[in-house]
């Protein structure tokens, strides 16, 4: 009934929906690679990560199957060291997140009214970065030059000496480039969930998931960038000798397990986040009641994503931290169960004093229910530092993690699947093979996870790739290793499902699980468009309040139900309210997301190679393609091909001066801050704690050309800033002018800048001093240089007309860089001379 075909629909309703298809249409053949609709985009997240679970899954069989006897030959410790590496590395970095993060790209606008993601160029720049990442990676195992370090790549393990060959420049590049893929993602649902909502929909009306959602992306955007820089500093330790780790150079070791950990605790809430919300949503549905206590969940998830950032210690116990620091992470790491707590007894409220229905996705919820709580428990636990020191690196610390990753994220990914099934293909799935594929991976998971508890309490270390049969833990592991076995048949039998049902599924009703939520408002499959109008709402549960929302929607009744401009819009709206504040005009598909990724690909592949000049052209051609991918914008024709909206419609997002773009560059900024943060502790922890750590007696910079640099980037920070005062007055005399002199300013800088860092008489492979110091100029630099071409392209810009004072967002988003990177210089002079000066140079 919901399509363009239903016979009931009027002919102006028909040719809408044709006007919405041609206009949202995705090109096929070579053409695909274009796409950048946010529904073909988190499929392809969602299969490509389905892929690497298996890819995951299969190491995880060799792992099992060299741990089933004592005494077995079937691995060399070579191989096992690669090969339990990259189990933890394909589950963690290209499955558990790119999945989840593809399933909130998927559902996302469809459960805010959006007919997409605000950026969604973005999202398929992220997706290409994803696969090209993942594929780099795992063709490590293809060239028997997989990392052997364990998926945490500890240093000194992880570095030259040791490490010599280029295993840990494969899991150090590849995995930089998958997180610019999350962080992509991050920015863009944040951004998306706050100003894209449709009309009504104030943030307290907004379904959990997107809550859960939000505080994902969030988390993404804050916490990965440690291990980026982490990263970073690491392959430049091993490519040019800088020694951030090494002892003896002045650096620590344990500089990267802070590093690791600041990103790796956060991550395994990252992970649980999405878990939860999906329970969040399916179990009202299925108890045929309204949650209970929806603030409760809200300051739940609010108080989790907070709390995970003080915990990363927490796995750092046997590393010789201070006792206080001790005391204060346990605390931490018990605080958590709380926020945790109350989400579980909300659910079993909401069951209890509803109606329960148990169909298959809750069959799954189930499992989960009682997997997640068992790992919660061993959690607390690990949380008491005598206990953590007793099993740390055993196997009992093996079954934990997967405890609370497999309950708290497969399952509820597989009763997400389940339920949203039918959305994605029209058809519903098998009860019949769905149980069976429950069981065995139920039971399975039990019989791999439950005995490693017992293996580790017996002293059974992680990375032990053979044992003697006098150790005791021969017949464990052989119980371990046949479930192993048993969950993989569970597998194979839930892949079997799903491909089956897209080919001999029944046809699915328009809402299938009688559902409150606004996804299943739309045709299935959901049209690239997702909603030829865009319903007001002002209820979490728009369906059960009003059934005839599909009908209505199909025929147009509600906003934005017009296509004559040619242009693919949705509403953006108050980030509290959902009041309607502007038209979001969407990009529609392009080569550049795809030509950017592929260049910062021959980037990674290039280094792996040591081709260093190489490596650089191919920076400078990825940088032209995203700036090239940046002029396609705001008032470009091809961004807005009409500007006309209808009477008592907001105008067009480009023609405000506080769009998404700006909130764009805003959170983009967040993640900005936390690298430089992150940098900054590695400064200040090498300086007050690393015990061959060498300050020199005075600074090797030069406080003159550092103060020049400084001035002319305030004074072309104080620039910029009157002319966007004087744009908000509807005043663009001199703009182009305005912005040229501001980039000026900005090569003044950077040209200051780069004459001091020349004129340092630094030794950055020497000194983690210097090499700090170094890498610090250098960020501030691409800082400076970025900041001076966007102001060129500007002055561009605004002689082709398009910024001006009928366009005037652009420059706001540039002055917003130039204010960070104000902050960022003048604290960092701050710390890397004043300070340094005023104590003397004191180690």
């Amino acid at each position: 009934m919901s399509d363009a075909k239903d016979a009931t629909l009027t002919p102006e309703v028909r040719r809408l929906h044709k006007g919405m298809a041609e206009v949202w249409a995705n090109p096929r053949g070579l053409g695909a690679l274009t796409v950048v609709n946010h529904t073909s985009v988190g499929l392809r997240f969602m299969v490509t990560g389905a892929a690497f679970f298996l890819i995951g899954g299969l190491l995880a069989m060799l792992i099992r199957t060299q741990l089933a006897f004592p005494d077995n030959d079937f691995m060399s410790h070579e191989i096992y060291n690669q090969v339990f590496t990259m189990h933890g590395t394909v589950m963690m970095f290209l499955f558990a997140i790119p999945i989840l993060e593809g399933v909130a790209i998927y559902l996302i606008p469809k459960m805010i009214g959006a007919r997409d993601l605000v950026c969604p160029r973005l999202s398929a720049f992220g997706y290409f970065c994803y696969l090209f990442g993942g594929i780099i990676l795992v063709s490590s195992l293809l060239f028997e030059m997989a990392p052997a370090s364990g998926w945490f790549m500890y240093t000194p393990l992880s570095s030259g000496d040791y490490s010599p060959g280029r295993g840990s420049d494969f899991w150090l590049l590849g995995i930089t480039f998958v997180e610019i893929s999350a962080l992509s993602a991050g920015v863009e649902l944040v951004v998306s969930i706050l100003r894209t909502r449709t009309e009504g929909m104030a943030l307290h009306k907004m379904p959990l998931f997107a809550w859960y959602i939000l505080a994902m992306a969030l988390m993404i955007v804050v916490g990965f960038p440690p291990l980026i820089l982490g990263s970073i500093l690491l392959e430049l330790e091993r490519a040019t000798g800088m020694p951030f780790f090494d002892v003896a150079g002045g650096g620590d070791p344990v500089l990267w397990a802070h590093l690791f950990w600041l990103f790796g605790h956060p991550e395994v809430y990252i992970i649980f986040l999405p878990g939860a919300g999906i329970v969040s949503t399916l179990i009202p549905v299925f108890a045929r009641r309204p949650i209970v206590g929806y603030g409760w969940v809200v300051a739940a998830i609010a108080i989790m994503g907070f709390v995970s950032f003080g915990l990363w210690v927490h796995h750092m116990f046997t590393l010789g931290i201070p006792q206080l620091a001790l005391a204060f992470f346990s605390a931490a790491s018990m605080l958590v169960a709380i926020p945790t707590g109350i989400q579980i007894f909300v659910w079993l409220s909401t069951l209890w004093l509803g109606r329960p229905v148990m169909s298959l996705p809750m069959l799954w919820v189930a499992g989960f229910l009682v997997i997640f709580v068992l790992g919660g428990l061993t959690g607390v636990m690990l949380a008491l530092v005598p206990f953590n020191w007793q099993v740390h690196d055993t196997h009992f610390v093996v079954a934990h993690m997967h405890y609370v990753l497999v309950g708290g994220m497969l399952f509820p990914l597989i009763a997400g699947l389940y339920y949203w099934l039918p959305l994605i293909s029209g058809r519903m799935p098998s009860a019949r093979l769905g149980k069976w594929s429950f069981w065995l991976i139920f039971l399975g998971f039990n019989t791999t996870f439950l005995v490693m508890h017992w293996t580790g309490l017996l002293g059974m270390r992680r990375r032990v790739f053979t044992y003697d049969t006098t150790m005791g833990w021969d017949i464990y592991n052989l119980i371990s290793s046949v479930g192993g076995f048993m969950m993989s048949a569970g597998v194979a039998l839930l892949i079997l499902d799903v491909a089956l049902h897209f080919r001999f599924g029944r046809r699915a009703p328009q809402n299938p699980w009688n559902a409150d939520g606004l996804e299943w408002a739309m045709p299935k499959p959901p049209t690239p468009y997702n909603f030829v109008s865009l319903p007001r709402l002002e209820t979490r549960h728009p369906l059960w309040e009003d059934p005839a929302l599909p009908r209505t929607i199909v025929e147009g009744r509600h906003g934005l139900g017009t296509i004559d401009h040619g242009r693919r819009e949705t509403w953006g709206s108050d980030p509290l309210t959902g009041k309607l504040r502007e038209v979001v005009h969407l990009p529609t598909n392009s080569w550049w997301p795809f030509f950017a990724a592929l260049a910062l690909a021959v980037v990674c592949l290039c280094l792996l190679a040591r081709l260093y000049p190489l490596a650089g052209i191919a920076t400078l051609v990825a940088g032209v393609f995203l700036l090239r991918w940046s002029w396609e914008n705001g008032a470009h024709p091809r961004a807005a091909p009409d500007a006309r909206v209808a009477p008592g419609q907001p105008p067009l997002h480009s023609r405000t001066m506080n769009g998404p773009g700006v909130w764009a560059m805003s959170v983009s900024h967040l993640a900005n801050g936390s690298f430089y943060l992150s940098l900054l502790f590695g400064w200040f922890y090498l300086w007050t704690v690393a015990p061959e750590w060498q300050m020199p007696a005075t600074s090797p910079l030069s406080l003159p050309l550092l103060v020049g640099a400084g001035l002319a980037l305030t004074l072309g920070g104080v620039w910029l800033a009157k002319l966007v005062r004087r744009l908000r007055r509807g005043n663009d005399s001199g703009l182009g002018g305005g912005m040229y002199l501001a980039a000026g300013l900005g090569a003044l800088q950077s040209a200051l800048l780069g004459l001091a860092i020349w004129q340092a008489p630094l030794a950055p492979g020497e000194t983690a001093h210097d090499a700090t110091l170094l890498v610090a100029l250098v960020y501030v630099l691409i800082h400076a240089l970025l900041g001076a071409l966007l102001c060129l392209l500007q002055g561009l810009r605004v002689g082709y007309g398009y910024v001006g004072a009928e366009a005037p967002m652009e420059p706001v988003v540039v002055l917003r860089l130039w204010y960070y990177n104000l902050v960022v210089y003048w604290s960092l002079l701050v710390a890397l001379w004043l300070l340094p000066t005023v104590l003397g140079g004191a180690s």
